[in-house]
């Protein structure tokens, strides 16, 4: 059994997951890069109280990423933790990289991939979608920007 756990950089943040990731994918939007400094970021998803923080509360900061979410990371190393998303507020997204054992989750599709940065195509079989997958739950007809 894998022990979900993971933290930031410079250590001062840590957290654990009570429950096994699902939704593991890659992200090709702007705002992922800019936050991530990658071309994509994979992400997973749990259920929202079960990302919990057990170290570092005063160095956990948020910034507004959107219309519709926020970020959290590390304010002393700047590590990109959790994205919080209104249309699924039962939900927390992860950075499976900040994972201690981050092979234990491996992606399964790509999202905004019509964002993506032109010489990073992706060298997998994995499913690509142009915005969000078509079953994303809570969008209700609205549209983020790219």
């Amino acid at each position: 059994m894998t022990e979900w756990t993971g933290g930031c950089l410079c250590g001062t943040i840590r957290y654990r997951l009570v429950s096994e990731p699902f939704d593991a994918g890659w992200c090709h939007c702007r705002t992922c890069q800019l936050s991530s400094g990658s071309p994509a970021m994979a992400f997973a998803s749990v259920m929202a109280g079960d990302w919990r923080l057990e170290q570092g509360e005063d160095a956990l900061g948020t910034v507004p990423s959107s219309s519709f979410g926020h970020r959290g990371f590390c304010t002393r190393c700047g590590t990109p933790l959790y994205m919080k998303v209104d249309h699924q507020p039962e939900t927390v997204d992860f950075s499976i990289a900040t994972l201690d054992t981050p092979d234990a989750v491996r992606p399964e599709f790509h999202i905004f991939y019509g964002s993506r940065i032109g010489w990073a195509e992706a060298r997998d079989h994995l499913p690509r979608h142009e915005k969000f997958r078509p079953d994303t739950r809570g969008l209700e007809g609205t549209e983020p920007p790219a």
